[in-house]
């Protein structure tokens, strides 16, 4: 039998943004996206201590910077070179957050209640496929890119460990998308900086063995 192969889908460390909230600033980050606050560095550095006696063969990250800086300081003292991809880039919904970017606060609720009055109409095969603009990515989509860079970095490196940084969105969208919870039960929040999941893979299936920071709750419909 093969011995299987271990995941861990990690979420980056705290950004400048996370701390902010402040999505005109996000705007002037540029493409590669807000860099790790002092509290993401340290965060990072904690999560390399608890992962201290895990032995990966490689570690990738989403090419945005805070994913990045966070690969590097889980690798660091492992001597192992962090191979960055903008395939596991955040969920992408350009066009819905510049538009928030661009509206007051009472604006921004109005638009955040009528997309979850939308969704709570919605049966789960149904807010899987959600699209609030066409240019976004609906949660099956964004699910299947990462498990498709996951199940080929996976088979590159049968049965041994490997490290997967990306981002909050992205690794929600594969937990509804593997079965692991439904829509209303993993909103924005419930993974927090530097939680991570496990995942185990014989080449064909994958199971999620191990949560870390991540904290299911019940009927909770928020924005994409």
């Amino acid at each position: 039998m093969n011995k299987l192969t271990r995941i861990y889908v990690v979420r980056h460390g705290q950004s400048f943004f996370n701390a902010t909230s402040n999505l005109k600033s996000r705007d002037k980050d540029g493409e590669k996206g807000s860099p790790l606050s002092p509290n993401g560095k340290s965060q990072a550095k904690k999560l390399a201590e608890k992962l201290n006696n895990i032995n990966f063969a490689a570690i990738f990250s989403s090419d945005l910077v805070r994913a990045k800086q966070t690969a590097q300081i889980v690798a660091l003292e492992r001597k192992l070179a962090v191979e960055t991809s903008k395939l596991i880039r955040e969920r992408s919904a350009y066009l819905y957050l510049h538009k928030l970017g661009r509206l007051r606060e009472g604006e921004i609720d109005k638009l955040n209640e009528e997309i979850r009055e939308g969704l709570l109409k919605l049966d789960e095969k149904a807010r899987m496929q959600y699209k609030h603009t066409p240019s976004m990515e609906s949660v099956e989509e964004g699910a299947l890119r990462l498990l498709t860079f996951i199940r080929e970095a996976g088979a590159a490196y049968s049965g041994k460990n490997i490290m997967v940084v990306c981002h909050g969105n992205l690794m929600r969208s594969l937990l509804k998308y593997l079965g692991w919870a439904r829509s209303d039960e993993l909103p924005s929040g419930t993974i927090k900086n530097t939680g991570y999941f496990v995942l185990e893979s014989d080449g064909t299936d994958f199971f999620v063995k191990e949560t870390y920071g991540i904290t299911k709750v019940k009927g909770v419909i928020k924005d994409f």
